[in-house]
């Protein structure tokens, strides 16, 4: 049995890690870091609740920590779990800075510790579905790969750190940037070069709330966009290639159902998580064949910590290696660097 310790109780860890965490045989939501409040206590009567860092690594049973906090406090709190000899699973971004990330990434080698960064999305249907249409080759060479995330959100959400400029790693680049980026580099691999745009569609933005990031390679071009002033969405993938194109709109349904009223609870998620509405299916159409829809894979967050609780049992090797994280994070910085600089950078650039 794997013991986790989860710190941090706002939106991630309530959504998108207590739940899964408690779904995966072989795992224990421990204990919950919660500075302030009762909701965890609330949700989670059974799991012990600790006020701070120190309390919560009191319990030396504890093997693996997740960090589920603001973006700024990720290094600190990753640092201190490594050097207390426990393994560390830290949301996405990894850190606000590549220097930070790969002082973390030294410190887990040095330590014989694992770490690695909740890319959940990867276990996302559709993106399972992307992937397989694109290894089989099917559509020829690809010319322009694109992912999109479209919102409706006017306004910006009061009290919210990620939208407030005097939070560290703030803005949607941040955010939403590791998901598309991480994905295209796992297609993909390491572009030549990023031309990126982050910038505000709204007038009471403090942050970016939009973002363009282009990955170059030699004849492709791989996309990654966000919007927050799209009512009528585009698609969220596109592709095309020399043999024809796969376009698919809607998004994974697993989020929406954990951020719910009503999410999952324990072990019992049901036979049909993960499974998407045949009309959200994608449509691929190749050269001389009439278009199909191709059914969307089901997509499964739960894969991401059954391969944690694998890999700290020295059974398989991460799924979303610190090499990849590094990556990912190498792309971010980057990108915020060619929108700065209103240029094209190369990918072995300096950073900074």
């Amino acid at each position: 049995m794997v013991r986790v310790g989860l710190i941090g109780f706002g939106l991630a860890g309530q959504a998108f890690h207590a739940p899964v965490i408690r779904a995966v045989p072989g795992m224990e939501l421990a204990c919950i870091l919660e500075r302030r409040g009762t909701r965890a206590r609330e949700k989670y009567p059974d799991v012990r609740v600790a006020r701070t860092l120190e309390e919560l690594l009191s319990d030396t049973k504890i093997q693996l920590c997740v960090i589920a906090t603001p973006n700024d406090s990720h290094f600190e709190y990753a640092r201190a779990c490594l050097l207390a000899g426990r393994d560390v699973v830290v949301d996405k971004p990894f850190t606000p800075t590549l220097v930070e990330s790969e002082e973390l990434v030294r410190l887990a080698a040095e330590h014989g510790r694992l770490i690695t960064v909740y890319q959940d999305r990867r276990w996302d249907g559709d993106f399972g579905t992307v992937k397989e249409i694109v290894r089989s080759g099917k559509l020829g060479k690809i010319a322009e790969y694109e992912c999109r995330y479209d919102r409706f959100r006017p306004e910006p959400k009061a009290n919210a750190w990620r939208e407030r400029a005097d939070q560290a790693a703030a803005g949607v680049l941040f955010d939403l940037g590791p998901h598309v980026i991480d994905q295209a580099l796992v297609l993909f691999g390491e572009p030549r070069s990023i031309t990126a745009s982050a910038f505000c569609e709204r007038e009471t933005s403090q942050v970016d709330d939009s973002f363009d990031v282009c990955l170059e390679y030699p004849g492709l071009r791989a996309t990654g966009r966000a919007r927050i002033i799209a009512y009528a969405p585009g698609p969220h993938f596109l592709i095309h290639g020399t043999h024809g194109s796969f376009i698919k709109y809607g998004m994974d349904p697993q989020e929406a159902r954990l951020r719910s009223e009503n999410p999952p609870q324990g072990m019992d998620w049901g036979t049909d998580w993960g499974e998407e509405p045949k009309e959200l299916w994608g449509t691929l159409s190749l050269v001389g064949e009439p278009a199909a829809k191709i059914k969307t894979q089901r997509g499964d967050y739960r894969g991401f910590y059954a391969n944690v609780r694998d890999a700290s049992e020295k059974k398989t090797e991460l799924d979303v290696t610190p090499d990849q994280a590094l990556r990912t994070m190498r792309a971010i910085v980057l990108a915020h660097k060619s929108s700065r600089e209103k240029r094209t950078v190369g990918w072995e650039e300096s950073p900074e």
